[in-house]
């Protein structure tokens, strides 16, 4: 994934991983997430004008907590967190629940904030417009999640996002090299349907600037690794 994003251009990945609650993608514990971030920190030593970040797509259960410590989630680059289940809660309760993930200082970016997959999956019943407050309250970022099933947030969620000082990033939720190019080809265009600009991008940004943005800015907690 290195070599091919390297390839296409991009200064950076983050490796964002599904965790243990998936138990059906295997989903990475403390300790697998451990290893692969000292498995990045050795790849990064061969790499030259490219950087791999260690993250991690952490599930948010019903009740808003996430399935990895905080310990583990302090020492990753990263951190996304997410709804993989319980989608059909009541529209306060869902609301709720990802407030209150928001709400953990290390939650760095909400991933496909509605849920939604084009033709396979509706949106969750959620007020976007109250994630959007968390967000500026909290210091969470929102995805904008390129993969052409999903597109969300929708282009009418990245405007108010926008109008509301919230950035976004644009990402390619990609589970091959193939995938790399959906940002670029999808993400974009849907971001430009919600007026962002380059600015309201996070990871337009280099990489030590894209970090130090993320909430409590993660060069300062951590040291950056290069």
């Amino acid at each position: 994934m290195a070599r091919a994003a390297q390839t296409a251009g991009l200064e950076y990945i983050a490796i964002t991983d599904h965790t243990v609650s998936l138990a059906m993608v295997r989903g990475s514990d403390e300790a697998k997430l451990r290893r692969q971030m000292r498995e990045i920190e050795r790849i990064n030593g061969t790499l030259t004008g490219f950087r791999l970040l260690a993250g991690a797509e952490v599930n948010i259960d019903r009740d808003g907590n996430l399935d990895i410590d905080d310990e583990t989630l302090a020492a990753l680059d990263v951190v996304g967190i997410a709804v993989h289940s319980h989608f059909s809660l009541p529209r306060a309760e869902m609301t709720a629940r990802i407030v209150r993930a928001m709400r953990n200082p290390n939650a760095d970016i909400l991933f496909h904030p509605t849920g939604r997959r084009i033709g396979k999956r509706e949106a969750y019943d959620v007020d976007m417009d109250a994630v959007i407050a968390a967000a500026r309250e909290t210091g969470t970022v929102l995805e904008l999640d390129a993969y052409p099933e999903r597109l969300d947030l929708r282009d009418e969620h990245v405007r108010r996002a926008i109008a509301a000082g919230v950035p976004i990033v644009v990402d390619s939720d990609a589970h091959s090299v193939e995938h790399l190019a959906f940002p670029r080809d999808h993400g974009v265009d849907q971001a430009r349907r919600g007026w962002a600009t380059a600015a309201d991008v996070l990871n337009t940004r280099p990489v030590d600037d894209f970090l130090a943005a993320l909430k409590g800015g993660r060069p300062k907690r951590r040291g950056a690794r290069r």
